[in-house]
């Protein structure tokens, strides 16, 4: 049988997501955490990966058991049993040939912003002090909007078959000292956030004009867009699927 777990992170302590060598890993605590409470080998698969650092506020991963899962009991269970960084929300049955990553249909990322030195804000957003153009910013996102080859954000060197992406939203949101970036995809490109934000940074700067960021999309050339910016203040903040609405 299987079944969808619905969970968040804080990434603070976590080298990403995805199990690695030699570093403690999202999915290495999880799948620790269900072998031992469900006593039967349990690997997640994941509705994708997020970086060293990158926080979830919703990510889903699915695995399979043989038997049927008592749901809220085993929710209780596995948020006794992880650390304080993890939550379980919820477990849900799902058909046998679901999957995690590859049904999810519109995935949400928000980056966090303080313009002014919060003590409280430093783990959970990026302090930037330097005046930006918000409205310049807004008018960027919406050449997101013209464009599906998004090969000048992504990491390079990533083994992927396409840089094709549809955005579906994308805004800038200011509220005191409170500034959000919020976009929506289909799927998104490693560090592909980190990199959009940090280049409308500079069109906030005004060190680049709106054509410019078309150039650069364009160019699909990563050494010709903008920075990436840190991981601390990068959240998955949904995931989507036609069957759990």
């Amino acid at each position: 049988m299987r079944y969808f777990i619905e969970f968040a992170y804080n990434g603070k302590e976590y080298f990403g997501f995805q199990i690695q060598p030699n570093a403690i890993s999202v999915q290495e605590t999880l799948d620790k955490s269900l072998t031992l409470v469900l006593r039967d080998k349990i690997e997640i698969v994941g509705a994708g990966r997020t970086d060293t650092g990158v926080h979830a506020k919703q990510m889903f991963a699915h695995f399979d058991f043989e038997s049927e899962i008592n749901s809220p009991q085993l929710v209780h269970k596995l948020n006794s049993f992880l650390p304080k960084d993890i939550a379980i929300f919820n477990i849900y049955k799902v058909a046998d040939d679901a999957h995690a990553r590859f049904d999810a249909t519109k995935r949400t990322y928000e980056y966090h912003i303080h313009l002014q030195k919060d003590v409280f804000e430093n783990e959970n957003s990026w302090y930037y002090q330097n005046e930006l153009n918000v409205d310049k910013m807004n008018q960027a996102c919406k050449v997101l909007f013209e464009y599906t080859d998004f090969e000048c954000f992504s990491k390079v060197n990533t083994e992927v078959n396409t840089f094709n992406c549809k955005i579906y939203e994308a805004y800038w949101q200011k509220d005191g000292n409170q500034l959000v970036f919020t976009i929506a995809a289909d799927r998104f490109l490693r560090n592909m956030v980190r990199a959009i934000v940090g280049t409308m940074i500079n069109i906030g700067l005004e060190k680049i004009a709106i054509d410019d960021f078309k150039t650069i999309i364009e160019s699909k050339d990563r050494s010709q867009a903008g920075f990436s910016v840190p991981a601390h203040g990068l959240y998955l903040t949904k995931i989507e699927y036609e069957y759990l609405k």
